[in-house]
């Protein structure tokens, strides 16, 4: 066992050795299902792609480093057993190669059960002002055509079958310091969001699942692939300073490791049909599902986020501020 956790870590991935059990997941809970993660070659898209195939599914990762892409179809199938995962290199942007990804994926595995919306460009993250506007194009182009691209290409045959789940990877709405997504992102995540939870609406009493997962906070960083800080950089006596409380992430004492991150997407995947046409943070994932914190004593306390009625989800960018003050 111990040359094969060698063998699979001797990657150009940026990954620890998975194995959920420890969450209370079951290793065949999604035994028989079929999903398509976006983005997942890298991250928390990587996490969720592990995570998905260690709970017992076939995974098809759709990405656009074919390295990397090739590398994670590798390593899942020396962690999972042959044939359990495929990598499609694929620009989410481009209706070609959305429809090359759903011929491949159908032609391997005859149908997609799942699919997570992931994909994004953390390059697209600067304000608005100083950004050109092919940046916001492009937050779109992927965000929003992308997902509704994925959509319209995997949705049809769950409906057909009633039986499917689509999520996506969510975000806040709109920038505010010291948040991780800058305002061209965020744009771009807001618009995926909007499309996604219209969907809910549209596809319910299908037997199609929709829900928005926000992962806050989740990142393994290869501090060795950036250049040290100048050391006489001035740092503004106002500017925040960042920590993983601003997530509710004190209990991993650092950022959220995408293979946890992955065993959240589990388990709302399993809790799709109690989720559907909502939104939820991490934090509240890992406290629905007792998640053992490696710092229990700082394990985040449960939010008070409720569950919106589709006309207060439907009116949440008008009640975006104070409003008239008194």
């Amino acid at each position: 066992m111990a040359a094969e956790t060698k063998a699979v870590l001797s990657t150009i991935l940026n990954i620890e050795p998975i194995d959920l059990a420890y969450t209370g997941l079951k290793k065949d809970s999604l035994k028989g299902e079929v999903a398509v993660v976006t983005g997942g070659a890298s991250n928390v898209g990587l996490g969720y792609a592990r995570a998905i195939a260690w709970a017992g599914a076939k995974v098809v990762i759709a990405d656009l480093n074919a390295e990397a892409g090739a590398e994670t179809e590798r390593v899942i199938n020396a962690e999972n057993g042959p044939d359990t995962a495929l990598f499609v290199k694929t620009n989410i942007t481009q209706e070609e190669d959305v429809k090359n990804l759903a011929a491949k994926a159908f032609q391997k595995f005859g149908k997609v059960d799942i699919l997570v919306n992931n994909a994004m460009n953390m390059r697209l993250n600067g304000p608005v002002l100083s950004s050109p506007i092919s940046d916001l194009d492009s937050s779109f182009a992927i965000s929003g055509r992308g997902v509704m691209l994925a959509v319209k290409e995997f949705v049809p045959g769950m409906i057909e079958r009633k039986h499917g789940v689509v999520t996506y990877s969510a975000t806040q709405f709109h920038y505010a310091p010291p948040m991780v997504g800058g305002s061209i992102y965020t744009a771009g995540k807001a618009a995926a969001t909007s499309i996604i939870m219209s969907l809910a609406n549209e596809v319910k009493g299908t037997g199609v699942n929709v829900f928005c997962l926000t992962p806050a906070g989740v990142m393994r960083i290869d501090m060795s692939k950036f250049p040290p800080p100048p050391k006489d950089a001035p740092i503004p006596k106002d500017a925040p300073k960042f920590n993983m409380a601003m997530f509710g992430m004190p209990g991993f004492n650092g950022m959220v490791p995408p293979e946890a991150g992955g065993a959240a997407m589990v388990y709302c995947i399993l809790h799709a049909e109690e989720l559907h046409g909502s939104g939820i943070i991490i934090t509240d994932a890992f406290n629905a599902m007792n998640f053992p914190y490696p710092n229990p004593a700082t394990a985040p306390k449960p939010t008070e986020s409720h569950r919106l009625s589709d006309m207060e989800l439907t009116l949440a960018f008008c009640t975006m501020g104070p409003g008239f003050k008194k």
